[in-house]
């Protein structure tokens, strides 16, 4: 699933391909804006909100896209074949004479007017990425709600913007404490410590090809829980655990982190 970090360099690429140059291309394969032409206007810079794609068209326009569970922008020099999957696939195709985009499986595709972009991403709490990153703001958010689990308030994107499954499963792990904990038993020293690793975390990872939560020099263990059930964990051997959240899966450390386990907890809703 895209988290922030990959999010942001899908938005370096796109700006790259795009931003400064007119649109020879642009066809927005959606019902509501099928018929929108944006060709002869100039892309102004793609900028990422979150895991929120905005990019700025002239004349007042944004294009809104969010990638959700396996959506992509794949980018092509013109007359290329694109190879993101099947033509079917495609909803947007936005291209000049260089570069062609392609935005595959987008769940989530609309024409907004760019003084508008706040009716779609105003909700988000401070972006990990972003120059509004607040870490005291993101840690009242947090705590707002000291009944909620940890799982859950990092996942809401209204408290801070760009975590995801992956991020989620490995700042619980690093913070030593389980995603199920109320966020309100969290000692008072967590949550700050916490928001200072996900900041560090996601910038050291959004110039990274593969993301790296670890410090270890062992072969193959990038991760320290996400992906690792029944492995050994990497501090103290435990095996890790996974359990079944809805579409989504959570894995931990029994021997590392303190609080709930699954078994007592129900599965953490998600917010875009």
């Amino acid at each position: 699933m895209p988290e922030g970090d990959t999010v942001w360099q899908a938005a370096r690429r796109l700006h790259a391909a795009l931003a400064g140059r007119v649109l020879t291309r642009a066809d927005l394969r959606v019902p509501r804006f099928a018929t929108a032409d944006l060709t002869g206007r100039a892309v102004l810079d793609v900028t990422p909100r979150g895991k929120h794609l905005l990019t700025r068209i002239d004349g007042g326009l944004t294009l809104h896209s969010h990638l959700r569970m396996d959506g992509a922008w794949k980018v092509y020099a013109t007359g290329e074949r694109p190879r993101g999957g099947p033509e079917h696939q495609i909803r947007a195709v936005l291209g000049n004479e260089e570069h062609t985009a392609y935005g595959y499986r987008l769940p989530v595709l609309e024409l907004i007017r760019t003084a508008e972009e706040s009716k779609v991403v105003g909700h988000l709490g401070p972006d990990l990425l972003g120059p509004d990153w607040d870490p005291a703001e993101a840690v009242r958010r947090l705590l707002a709600d000291p009944g909620r689990t940890l799982g859950e308030a990092l996942l809401d994107q209204r408290n801070l913007a760009g975590i995801g499954n992956v991020y989620k499963s490995e700042l619980a792990f690093l913070a030593a404490f389980t995603p199920w904990l109320p966020v309100g038993e969290l000692p008072a020293d967590v949550p700050p410590r916490l928001m200072a690793t996900a900041h560090r975390l996601l910038e050291a990872n959004k110039e990274r090809p593969d993301r790296r939560t670890t410090t270890t020099r062992r072969p193959r263990t990038p991760l320290y829980v996400y992906g690792r059930e029944g492995r050994p964990c990497l501090r103290c051997g435990a095996a890790v655990r996974k359990a079944e959240l809805g579409d989504r899966v959570t894995y931990w450390c029994p021997g590392c982190q303190t609080g709930p386990a699954a078994e007592s907890s129900d599965p953490p809703p998600h917010h875009n």
